[in-house]
């Protein structure tokens, strides 16, 4: 973690459905972006480096969350934190789900299973509703509501991912369906170790591609219209995530043949679409 990449240069490199998100921004916004995406990926990357034991990474998290503080009185020695402190300070960006997404990391540290949704609920909101907490200072949000827009949506977007996920995360011994919803639909740890595709798996699937879209409908129910506008970048993501969980409908969440996925074209053309949208509507 000693030499890092530029924000700009981490965000690039990603080619993430969130780089194509913003890349519509006016220039501040999007530097301030690039900074608060550059802090997330670095903080899930030390815990995503598998050859490390858990101790190294604790010590690594703990040093970030210590050159993070250093990076909001003064100066760190990492220069992505010294430019996300000052787009903190720009856009009036609350610290709290800075240290939340740290945390989370910490979570993904200390279990690898969850008993129950409310577990999981937890552990999402910690790894993914914060980053939106981040951004929608950057956007200039105006209605308390939006908060929730970007708590829920962060919800539905990690579970859309956890669904994507499922066999790289068990091959990684990692299992983020709750342990009661696996006892409820007949499915073992075991089957999902050996990849076992058949009718329990594609139930369970579909029972927590049901949870996903309900947080999809919660964030689009708190969104005021005054602020969708502005938020163009977050419904950019939205439809983007949908698109991928409708995906992975149609193909029976059958992950163990073959990656499922939005294409970089249809992720251009959704994050325009929405982008030309609301430059012509609102």
């Amino acid at each position: 973690m000693s030499d890092l990449k530029s924000s700009k240069q981490i965000a690039k490199e990603s080619r993430s459905s969130f780089y194509y998100a913003f890349s519509l921004l006016p220039p501040e916004q999007r530097e301030a972006m690039n900074n608060v995406y550059a802090f997330c990926r670095t903080t899930d990357d030390i815990i995503d480096n598998s050859d490390e034991a858990d101790e190294v990474k604790y010590e690594k998290l703990r040093k970030w969350r210590k050159e993070l503080e250093k990076s909001l009185v003064g100066k760190s020695d990492y220069a992505i934190l010294n430019k996300l402190s000052n787009s903190i300070k720009q856009f009036n960006i609350p610290l709290e789900p800075f240290y939340d997404l740290i945390a989370g990391m910490e979570m993904d540290l200390q279990q690898n299973r969850f008993l129950n949704f409310e577990d999981l609920r937890k552990y999402c909101y910690h790894v993914a509703s914060t980053v939106g907490l981040m951004c929608i200072p950057i956007f200039g949000y105006k209605k308390e509501s939006t908060k929730d827009y970007a708590i829920y949506l962060g919800m539905a977007l990690q579970l859309t991912n956890i669904l994507r996920d499922v066999k790289v995360d068990a091959d990684r011994g990692r299992i983020y369906l709750p342990k009661e919803d696996l006892q409820r639909f007949n499915y073992t740890e075991e089957d999902l170790f050996n990849h076992v595709y058949n009718a329990n798996f594609v139930s369970l699937m579909r029972f927590e591609a049901k949870r996903a879209e309900e947080f999809f409908r919660m964030a689009d129910n708190a969104l005021d219209k005054t602020d969708k506008p502005a938020l163009f970048p977050a419904r950019a993501m939205q439809h983007i995530y949908f698109k991928l969980l409708k995906k992975l409908e149609a193909q029976n969440f059958n992950v163990f043949e073959k990656e499922i996925k939005v294409s970089k074209f249809d992720k251009v053309f959704i994050a325009l679409g929405v982008w030309l949208k609301y430059r012509l509507v609102y």
